[in-house]
């Protein structure tokens, strides 16, 4: 596959991703999947899907879980109810994850995802190793499927997550890196985490978004790509700076109108593929 392949966050009944008429109407060569409903994860679903995806030669390169209960509403909220950080719901959202995994080996893809959710930012916390237990078992057992486990960019300051990935002490932790979650989280410069964290992107999104006018205590706005903060040019040299060379996944979380979805994603190609002609010329 040549560098860079321009991809699209899909789903296929759950999630903020485009619908399968929607990603095969696109003609993109790779997708990343929101993990279905259980019910939708079973073997023979699995193969189903995979069959989908060979006949129209879309690669599927990693599957995201999300859980039931989990809310983006504002910054606290997804304190209390995003990944698996809270405590009450850690181990059957670890159990979940798990499930996800086995499910994305039938799929035949080497690579699992998720927002972990806001771990503390001192090592020091009465809850930290906890989070870092739970994310060394779901590692160890991505590993068994010779998965790998990709942590989204958002929460965490690039510094936090580097430390957390130090302490988990895994070789299959990774980072799917987004830029546009830096910005709407408030968690730092995005382009400079990049740089900081680039030795563990092993996929990214490609979202864009504005800074709200207080970072860290409310959210920034999505907009559509090209249209906020990041710079989406310095963003993709700065990928080519780090090595970067899989997938470009397009991003747009807005499944409530899905005409205008599909339309800022056609916009968002057109935008990618120029400007990955210029950055790679």
């Amino acid at each position: 596959m040549s560098s860079w392949p321009i991809g699209v966050f899909a789903s296929i009944d759950a999630g903020l991703g485009v619908a399968w008429p929607v990603i095969r109407e696109l003609g993109l060569p790779t997708i990343q999947l929101h993990a279905p409903h259980a019910d939708n994860r079973t073997p023979e679903a699995a193969q189903k899907f995979k069959s989908q995806l060979d006949e129209y030669s879309i690669q599927c390169t990693a599957v995201f879980g999300g859980f039931e209960g989990e809310s983006y509403a504002d910054i606290p909220t997804v304190v209390k109810t995003v990944g698996l950080v809270p405590p009450a719901t850690r181990q059957a959202r670890l159990k979940e994850m798990m499930e996800i995994s086995d499910f994305a080996r039938v799929l035949g893809v080497d690579c699992v995802a998720l927002h972990i959710g806001f771990v503390p930012h001192d090592p020091a916390d009465a809850d930290y190793e906890g989070i870092v237990e739970v994310t060394q078992q779901l590692c160890d057992h991505c590993r068994s499927n010779e998965q790998f486990l990709h942590l989204e960019t958002g929460q965490e300051t690039a510094d936090g997550l580097l430390t957390f990935i130090d302490s988990v002490e895994r070789d299959n932790l990774k980072i799917n890196f987004d830029p546009a979650n830096m910005i709407l989280y408030g968690s730092g410069d995005p382009i400079e985490a990049l740089r900081k964290v680039g030795s563990h992107v092993r996929s990214v999104h490609c979202k864009d978004g504005l800074w709200s006018d207080q970072p860290g205590v409310t959210f920034g706005r999505e907009v559509p790509l090209g249209q906020g903060d990041v710079g989406m040019e310095t963003y993709l040299k700065t990928l080519r700076e780090i090595g970067y060379a899989g997938p470009l996944t397009i991003e747009r979380e807005i499944p409530e109108d899905p005409a205008r979805q599909k339309a800022e994603i056609g916009d968002a190609i057109k935008l990618l593929t120029k400007i990955r002609s210029d950055v790679l010329a």
